[in-house]
């Protein structure tokens, strides 16, 4: 018995050796790529493993809350109070997203600590989580919102910060794919760990999400300097010497921005509404298999925006004009075909196509910036941008909170609402008539 224990031992520590080494090799190998092409010299690479941190802490926030009261209540009879309640709950996104972009527009200097905030934020709304999920205090909403809230801060804070990083070898759209997916690769190792910590009670799974997030913060902190310069950066719309113009944005960038809309918008209302359908009623055959038929749905969104990177990235020339319209028109097709045929097949081909040209009309919206916005002004319109369709992503969550569990009527809503969307922004205006010739000469 003792020769057999020693023996299981010696296996034990030489698989944790192996173990080790693997992961060890793994995050340098994942480093290295991560200051490719001049990156590390620019201090991009430090910001790419930054979003990485946050991606999988949200990635253990959304594992945690799966399992609680915050998406289960939509199977109690109160439902619709819940409902009621969480939609109301979204409404301060509408009143904070308009108000990110100009302040770090106005204290762009401090841009390092902007980020870190929504990190320390995060990290401290975790650690109540934990104990409100644990004793049932009524602080678990507030600060399941306020989570969410920061969450979608750090996205326009991050927007900003990046064009101060991108080196010379590479584009600003392929930095922002880089980070992207740095993104995914964060939230896929992570998923596992907040799987893990969940087995021992949600509240457990938020700790682990404290801890990340607390990294992160610290992290944020040590971001290079230059990310709080603003030396020889305007607001769009100014010109060099500071003076407001009232053009905004130029016309491509506002015609791409407001396309770029319709995709948000579906994310966000398949978010909130699956989440809540398919616990209500769910697809016949899974009705005690709720949590993998949504992890079904999740997980194709998820490849679907990885897909999107890959795509974006290995294309040679991508014509941002006819990209986002495609996208949006992709989305209203595969929106139709899950509300006529709604079945797991369809669910997954629609939270595949969502991922996939969410991202295809982002990184389109992201080279027409580029390309049309001075460089001086680049960090104001992501910024901007990014607020606008944080925005979208939020009247879309409202939206799916409020329609009933009926998938044929909250899917063909959607399929409507950005049909109306597609006829609005490509029937006005000199870029969505440019883009209409382009998409029907390349259909012909």
């Amino acid at each position: 018995m003792g020769t057999s224990a020693r023996a299981t031992a010696r296996g034990l520590r030489g698989a944790a050796r192996v173990t080790g080494r693997a992961s060890r090799a793994s995050i340098r190998q994942a480093r290295k790529a991560a200051g490719a092409q001049g990156a590390e010299r620019s201090g991009l690479n430090r910001l790419i493993e930054l979003h990485s941190c946050s991606a999988a802490g949200d990635a253990a926030v959304t594992i945690a809350l799966a399992g609680t009261i915050f998406f289960a209540g939509a199977t109690s009879g109160a439902r619709e109070q819940v409902a009621l309640f969480l939609a109301l709950t979204m409404l301060p996104f509408a009143i904070v997203a308009p108000l990110i972009g100009p302040f770090l527009d106005r204290f762009s200097h401090g841009r390092r600590w902007a980020i870190g905030a929504t990190f320390a934020i995060r990290g401290f709304l975790c650690w109540v989580l934990a104990g409100a999920i644990a004793t049932d205090s009524i602080w678990f909403y507030p600060a399941a919102l306020g989570v969410l809230v920061s969450s979608k801060a750090y996205g326009v804070t991050r927007a900003a910060a990046v064009p101060r990083l991108v080196p010379q070898e590479i584009t600003l759209v392929k930095a922002n794919g880089r980070v992207s997916l740095a993104g995914v690769v964060g939230a896929s190792v992570s998923a596992p760990l907040a799987g893990a910590a969940a087995y021992f009670g949600p509240e457990w799974t938020l700790r682990y999400a404290f801890v990340v997030f607390a990294l992160g913060t610290i992290a944020a902190i040590l971001l290079p300097a230059k990310v709080d310069s603003t030396q020889g950066e305007v607001e769009v719309g100014a010109d060099p010497s500071g003076r407001r113009r009232p053009t905004g944005n130029p016309p491509r960038v506002a015609f791409a921005l407001r396309v770029n809309c319709g995709p948000r918008f579906l994310s966000g209302f398949l978010t909130m509404y699956m989440a809540f359908l398919l616990q209500a009623e769910p697809i016949k055959g899974w009705e005690d298999k709720t949590t993998l038929l949504i992890g079904v749905v999740v997980g194709a969104a998820g490849l679907g925006n990885t897909i999107g990177i890959v795509l974006a990235s290995l294309a040679r020339k991508l014509s941002p004009s006819v990209t986002v319209v495609v996208a949006l028109l992709a989305d209203i097709a595969i929106v139709v075909v899950a509300a006529l045929f709604y079945s797991l097949l369809a669910l997954a081909a629609l939270g595949l196509t969502a991922g996939l040209m969410q991202y295809l009309a982002k990184v389109s919206l992201d080279s027409t910036i580029q390309t049309d916005v001075p460089t001086r002004s680049h960090a104001s319109a992501f910024a901007r941008g990014d607020t606008t369709l944080q925005l979208a992503w939020v009247v879309g969550g409202f939206v799916g909170i409020a329609m009933p569990w009926i998938p044929q009527l909250g899917l063909g809503l959607a399929a409507a609402v950005l049909a109306g969307w597609a006829v609005l922004v490509l029937g006005t205006g000199r870029p969505g008539q440019v883009a209409r010739k382009k998409l029907t000469a390349a259909a012909g």
